[in-house]
């Protein structure tokens, strides 16, 4: 049962706007796979939706000229796993999102109702994090762009208003040229799972593919919201590739990561969790990228 007041069907970004502001109450719905959920649960009962799914200008895939990626809001899953662009630039967020659910999920779930439901198993989440995405908001005082480090306010908390629509993710060509990247989630299936706990990894090596010039570590569910463990990303920078220096990593990132029991783990399993996945997408980053990490 879906206890739903009213549903307005936007057909531009201005008017969903308009009959947010119109209307306090009310919420935004795009592909509908976390808003119906909510509402059948009664935690939305007697809603004001606005539909923003049929709006042409919130769907696309594109690369301004200075090589930012844009990726539209409303563009549902399996479009960005499939989209040249993604595939040939940063594949590994295409590799994310084609972990989200089963087929029907990411046929019609969006990458903006991903981060917009604010929670830290958002599969999308980690690896925006190590592009350092930047998240475009609109609203009736205009335009303004979030970097995804104050996007998240806490567990389910973004600093999207509720007249604000999320127009499109930016990332910008110093955040992937020259990396290479991996996600790996982990589940208690194989599939149609949320993420016990999900790793983005993001290595750029230097020229002569023996030391490490840039690392990005992203990480869901090991704490509240999405995040980075910068600690660790700085003491690996210009260090030679090897064992030891994973170690390091690793013993650096758990002192930064702040994972909790809940029904899915143990915090202590997410732990072992946070070091084995960490372990895995380094070195397939490294080889990736052209390294050997048992020099």
């Amino acid at each position: 049962m879906y206890d739903i007041e009213s549903v307005i069907v936007a057909s531009t970004v201005d008017e969903a706007i308009e009959e947010l502001v119109k209307n306090p109450k009310a919420e935004v719905i795009s592909g509908g796979t976390d808003v119906l959920i909510k509402i059948r649960e009664g935690k939305m009962a007697g809603c004001h939706l606005v539909n923003i799914s049929n709006i042409p200008e919130l769907k696309g895939i594109e690369m301004d000229s200075d090589g930012t990626i844009i990726i539209k809001a409303a563009t549902v899953f399996s479009h960005i796993t499939n989209d040249d662009i993604i595939k040939q630039y940063i594949p590994n967020l295409g590799d994310a999102v084609d972990q989200v659910g089963g087929p029907q999920i990411r046929n019609m779930g969006t990458i903006g109702g991903n981060v917009c439901n604010g929670v830290t198993s958002a599969d999308s989440a980690s690896t925006l994090c190590v592009l350092d995405a930047k998240m475009e908001l609109k609203g009736p005082e205009g335009t303004r762009i979030i970097p995804i480090t104050e996007w998240y306010q806490g567990a389910g908390k973004t600093v999207r208003k509720q007249n604000e629509i999320l127009t499109a993710i930016r990332i910008e060509k110093e955040n992937y040229e020259g990396y290479h990247g991996r996600y790996i989630k982990y589940g208690k299936r194989k599939a149609m799972e949320i993420a016990t706990l999900g790793c983005s990894v993001m290595t750029k090596l230097t020229p002569d593919k023996k030391a490490i010039e840039k690392l990005k570590i992203g990480y869901g569910v090991a704490g509240p919201v999405p995040m980075r463990c910068v600690e660790a990303e700085q003491m690996a920078r210009g260090k030679t590739v090897s064992r030891e220096l994973l170690d390091c990593i690793c013993e650096n990132v758990l002192k930064e990561v702040h994972p909790r029991s809940s029904w899915r783990a143990s915090k202590e399993f997410r732990l072992q969790l946070v070091e084995e996945m960490l372990r895995r997408a380094f070195e397939e980053t490294v080889i990736a990228g052209g390294g050997n990490i048992d020099v």
